[in-house]
């Protein structure tokens, strides 16, 4: 099959509308047992201003985590949500009616009734939390019916040029496209971030992330809504192993850079005087999903049989304008525990969330780790301490509620989103720049500017303060 060919099936065939969300660094049970957390009642949300009218495209069990958390806030009406899949429609709408709040219009029947849907409802904004195949044109259909604001889940588009035409037509209608890179939220992350922008680190010289977790049982299921053990994908499995595990079967590259790249980018100022310039990537032999269907399905499993293109971990390096490197590792077949490998070195120390440690030249002992912890609370941001309060309950270890906060008060104040579309192609393009890469012999290749030159001028936006 031709990669044309398989992102038309794969498309098609993905049912159930369900993104790839990232899982909280310290837990990561299975996605069934996460959205039944995201079913209970949590209390509701009070914020001033206008009350928004938002859709959902996509109600799998990524969309229905972003539906519970708006169900809370009294200044979002969600008003219409589709799918193809009757089983994730159930199971959003016995989440509104938990909420008390009034059912949305359903659109369904067709893998474009989401077109009908942009054209009929009158809308603020709207989220799409569909297989990564759809959001460009998910997004681009947005914005040409006259949305204004879209946010989507990671990631942006599936080839290079994709992701430019994402950017252009954001530019042709004057709108906001916000990536929900939720881990740019994390506690930690944002604690660093205070900690850079204050100095603690002196001139940063060397960032290293990733996306290190264990999706063999993501990748495989039983093709039941338990999620149990099984080695099915596609047609005949259930929620994200119906389409993601097509790309690990033609694709080769960093698949989900973003949840690395995010952070890094805005610890040195990606798109806003500072610049990715070029790419290399490389990637091993491709063991780990064939010896997990052996494993539990015998060699005669048809599964057994599939050549997986996906390299078991890819490591990408990337260059930056102001002259530091970044390494990233994109490590989702093999056994391991999570982890997103942060590191985040300069000229008067560094930050490594493996050990846990933090090390600041004159402050710590010589050659001795502090232990994170201290340093963290120290230095925890001015978002975090405002609304612990409310994001306690929401996803991901409460992250979530930051990046959908974000998004909300940013269409509320129509204001530029803190992370714009020249931030979700950076960081998304790295997928099939790493894929060019690795397909040229592990070439390095130059990274597009998509802010045509604009990243000169442009001013940091994100997390300045504790507003959004």
């Amino acid at each position: 099959m031709n990669r044309k060919s398989f992102l038309r099936n794969s498309s098609l065939a993905a049912l159930a509308f369900a993104a790839s969300p990232s899982a909280k660094a310290i837990n990561t049970p299975a996605r069934e047992a996460k959205a039944k957390t995201n079913d209970a009642l949590l209390r509701p949300l009070h914020f001033a201003g206008p009350k928004i009218r938002l859709a959902i495209l996509g109600t799998g069990l990524r969309g229905q985590s972003h539906l519970s958390l708006l169900l809370r806030r009294d200044d979002v009406e969600i008003v219409a949500i589709n799918d193809v899949d009757d089983y994730m429609l159930t199971r959003a709408k016995s989440i509104i009616a938990k909420s008390g709040k009034k059912q949305p219009q359903v659109y369904t029947g067709s893998p474009y009734a989401w077109q009908d849907l942009l054209k009929k409802e009158q809308l603020d904004a709207v989220l799409i939390a569909s297989p990564w195949e759809w959001h460009k044109p998910m997004i681009i259909g947005a914005l040409e019916a006259g949305l204004k604001y879209v946010a989507t889940e990671v990631i942006l588009g599936i080839t290079l040029q994709d992701h430019w035409d994402v950017v252009k037509a954001a530019e042709k209608y004057n709108a906001n496209v916000m990536m929900l890179e939720n881990v740019c939220y994390r506690r930690d992350v944002m604690a660093i971030l205070n900690m850079v922008r204050q100095g603690l680190f002196g001139e940063l010289i060397h960032l290293q992330g990733g996306y290190q977790h264990n999706l063999q049982g993501i990748k495989f299921n039983n093709g039941q809504p338990n999620g149990g053990v099984g080695c099915e994908f596609g047609e005949k499995a259930f929620s994200e192993a119906r389409w993601r595990t097509e790309h690990a079967v033609h694709r080769n590259g960093d698949l989900y850079p973003t949840h690395g790249i995010g952070p890094l980018a805005h610890y040195i100022d990606i798109n806003r005087g500072n610049l990715f310039t070029t790419l290399c990537s490389f990637s091993t032999k491709t063991r780990g999903l064939h010896d997990y269907v052996v494993r539990h399905c015998g060699e005669n499993h048809p599964s057994a049989k599939v050549k997986f293109k996906l390299g078991d971990i890819v490591t990408t390096s990337i260059n930056c304008a102001n002259g530091e490197t970044i390494l990233l590792q994109h490590d989702t077949n093999l056994p391991r525990p999570y982890s997103l490998g942060f590191r985040v070195q300069g000229t008067n120390g560094l930050w490594m969330d493996v050990a846990n440690g933090v090390y600041v030249e004159g402050q710590s002992k010589e050659d001795e780790w502090d232990a994170a912890k201290t340093w963290l609370e120290k230095y925890d941001h001015p978002l975090w301490r405002r609304y612990t309060n409310e994001a306690e309950g929401a996803g991901h270890g409460g992250m979530d509620f930051f990046v959908s906060h974000a998004f909300i008060e940013s269409v509320k104040r129509k204001t530029p989103t803190p992370q714009d579309v020249y931030d979700a192609a950076a960081w998304s393009a790295i997928t099939p720049l790493s894929e060019q890469s690795i397909e040229l012999g592990n070439a390095t290749v130059p990274f597009p500017d998509f802010t045509g030159g604009q990243w000169m001028y442009r001013k940091p936006t994100f997390a300045l303060n504790d507003e959004y």
